[in-house]
């Protein structure tokens, strides 16, 4: 009873790592239920928990396994797949479960939702009436970018862009149909959200576009943030009627030069962008 309360998610794993308990959290968390987890191993890469740099920590570094060989606790922030498709970056912490002797007869790991991401959301609701939200995404529109853009300008702050436009969009429409085409933007936006520091700004520029406005970035860092985005899109992932639909994205990253204004800075990212596609998507390309 006392786990059901937890707003934590938590699950147990035995030796081999199949999960014999998911919480109601959990499934709240993740989307998945526990009728569809329980007595399946979490070694099949269910959850497919992902660090920042898009590594698959079930193939290589999975703490559960670590923790279930040698005893350690263990925390970590990842990224888990949710059922619906997109990244939830949470914050896991794994410990033992001992038998009467002291010997390792499983794991339990508890996960929770980042604050970054609740702020987001939050944020996000704030917006839910507002002329400044794209209807189906519920992220800022592109009223709302320029708004944001010129403020930026004024507050003096150095502006990093990323923008990006997804590859072979108008096949899966073509072919799946448009409500299968909202559900991958759907599931795009909420990956990008997660790939995010929380000052970041998201709008749906228009179509399937899409530009971030990163304030006050490195220029070392632009990179960094827009290959977290591409590979964060890459590894979603969506099943319909037992068929994996997944996309990637052409993305471009440049930096608003002082008093340039957001349709000069957008027509260098289109350009950059282009040479993402061009070289066959799934590509960044930063100027």
């Amino acid at each position: 009873m006392l786990l059901e309360s937890l707003s934590d998610g938590v699950y147990f794993v035995d030796r081999d790592r199949n999960i014999t308990y998911w919480n109601a959290s959990a499934e709240t968390i993740t989307g998945f239920q526990r009728a569809e987890l329980v007595g399946k191993s979490c070694a099949h890469n269910i959850l497919r928990h992902m660090d920042v740099s898009g590594r698959e920590l079930c193939e290589d570094g999975c703490p559960v396994q670590a923790t279930l060989q040698d005893g350690e606790k263990r925390e970590a922030y990842v990224f888990l797949h949710h059922k619906q498709g997109h990244r939830v970056p949470v914050h896991v912490r794994v410990a033992p479960l001992l038998g009467e002797t002291g010997e390792i007869i499983g794991a339990v790991e508890s996960f929770s939702e980042s604050s970054s991401r609740l702020d987001m959301l939050k944020e996000i609701e704030r917006l839910k009436n507002d002329a400044f939200r794209d209807p189906l995404l519920g992220i800022g529109n592109r009223r709302l970018a320029e708004v944001m853009f010129d403020n930026l300008v004024e507050q003096g702050d150095v502006i990093g862009m990323v923008f990006f436009d997804v590859d072979s969009f108008k096949q899966i429409n073509d072919q799946l149909g448009h409500p299968i085409g909202d559900s991958v933007l759907i599931m795009i936006s909420k990956s990008v959200i997660s790939a995010l520091r929380q000052s970041d700004l998201f709008f749906r520029w228009g179509g399937d576009e899409f530009l971030i406005l990163l304030p006050n970035l490195s220029s070392n860092d632009l990179r960094t943030v827009a290959q977290r985005v591409n590979v964060f899109v890459e590894r979603s992932f969506i099943m319909v009627d037992g068929q994996k639909v997944s996309t990637t994205i052409s993305t471009s990253g440049t930096f608003a030069a002082p008093n340039e204004t957001l349709e000069s800075a957008l027509r260098r990212c289109d350009t950059l962008m282009y040479e993402s596609k061009n070289a066959g998507g799934n590509t960044v390309t930063v100027g």
